[in-house]
């Protein structure tokens, strides 16, 4: 089944602010909040669907992929998904959106209040940051897929304290601030009677305990600099510039806050050969003046491998043949581009003696005199055809 446009999830338009998808994002989310919809599978559905478009939607870099190659964009190494709310449990979607329905919120209290919380409405430390990284790619690589297998060096979590940040289970302590729950209620006197706001606790960051004694290998952080080696689908029809997001992939949250992505960037190595025109393959064939009157067949270069074609006799110089389906394919649907080869006849820049008298008594004949097939296309249309 196609996965529904995000901007239609969210009742957007392309042109909206991020302020308006913000507001969008919480309206929807609220609507389908699970502590408003208890069991509702459906209304959880709903709401980790609205979470994964925003993820997107309220980053500029993945708006702009998503706008410009829709959802195969940042789909590499997720099965189809951006790893966001489709890819995540709630207690993630809180973690990194939880702030959207903050102290501004009449159903504050309701909802768990602002900050970010996982299970019992606390936080699990510090999201990770984004990483990047660069994949170049051949021509046949970007024509059928590639996996590639890489060692990325970023901020792991601590197989030692298990990302906690503490020394053992006795050095971690319940917050005395908040007793435990990573949030602080306040009640306020309005002219409209009391008004209860919830807050992320200040003294634990909304985690609901303190560490004691810090692990000695992470320092309390619950993370350490390392290296991990990840696997990448790339899928088939990538173009220079396209960015994927492997969800998770980035360095490792702060004690036990979820990692951010690792994003890739994809280039295009060249070829000695061809070169790209979106979804078309183009090359240029040089043939003999023998070769353009009398045909001839010869072989040709395509992303993958070679192909045969025949020159007809009296073929003229600009003259464009096409391979049909020897292009590359559409990321975002079944199309799939040409290979355009263009015939340029080669012209003898030095001759001899013999030769040159061949070419003078040749120079007399009527067949060697110029004589432009009205049918036959001009430059400019030849131009408007191939960009068409």
């Amino acid at each position: 089944m196609s996965k529904k446009d995000f901007y239609e999830i969210l009742g957007v338009s392309k042109s909206s602010s991020q302020d308006e998808i913000k507001k969008a994002y919480r309206k929807v989310a609220m609507q389908f909040h699970p502590d408003r919809n208890p069991g509702d599978k459906a209304a959880e559905e709903k709401f980790k669907e609205a979470a994964e478009a925003y993820e997107i939607l309220s980053d500029a870099d993945k708006r702009a992929q998503y706008d410009r190659f829709g959802h195969q964009a940042t789909s590499a190494g997720r099965g189809g998904g951006y790893g966001g709310g489709a890819g995540m449990n709630m207690d993630d979607i809180f973690s990194q959106f939880g702030d959207i329905f903050g102290d501004e919120s009449p159903f504050g209290s309701f909802f768990g209040g602002g900050g970010r919380r996982s299970s019992g409405g606390r936080s699990r430390g510090t999201r990770g940051s984004n990483l990047r990284v660069k994949i170049k790619l051949n021509y046949e690589e970007i024509a059928k897929g590639a996996q590639k297998t890489i060692k990325v060096k970023k901020y792991v979590g601590c197989n030692t304290c298990g990302g906690s940040g503490a020394k053992d289970k006795n050095s971690v302590q319940t917050c005395g601030t908040c007793g435990g729950s990573g949030q602080v209620r306040r009640v306020q006197n309005t002219f409209l009677g009391q008004m209860q706001t919830v807050t992320t606790c200040p003294t634990c960051n909304g985690e609901g305990s303190t560490v004691t004694h810090k692990c000695t290998a992470c320092k309390g952080d619950g993370r350490v600099y390392g290296e991990e080696t990840v696997t990448i689908d790339i899928p088939a029809g990538v173009q220079e510039g396209m960015q994927l997001s492997l969800s998770g992939k980035g360095n490792a949250g702060e004690r036990g806050g979820s990692a951010g992505d690792l994003i890739v960037l994809i280039e295009e190595e060249a070829h000695p050969q061809l070169h790209r025109d979106g979804l078309n393959v183009a090359f240029d064939l040089h043939i003999s003046i023998p070769d353009a009157v009398f045909g001839t067949q010869i072989e040709v270069p395509t992303i993958d491998g070679r192909a045969k074609i025949k020159i007809p006799p009296g073929t003229q110089s600009g003259k464009i043949f096409r391979l049909k389906g020897k292009g590359f394919p559409n990321v975002n649907s079944y199309e799939k581009g040409d290979q355009l080869i263009q015939i340029n006849v080669w012209t003898p820049q030095h001759v001899s003696s013999s030769e040159k008298d061949m070419l003078e008594k040749l120079q007399q004949s009527e067949n060697f005199q110029p004589k432009p097939d009205k049918n036959d296309k001009s430059f400019f249309d030849k131009v408007r055809e191939m960009f068409s």
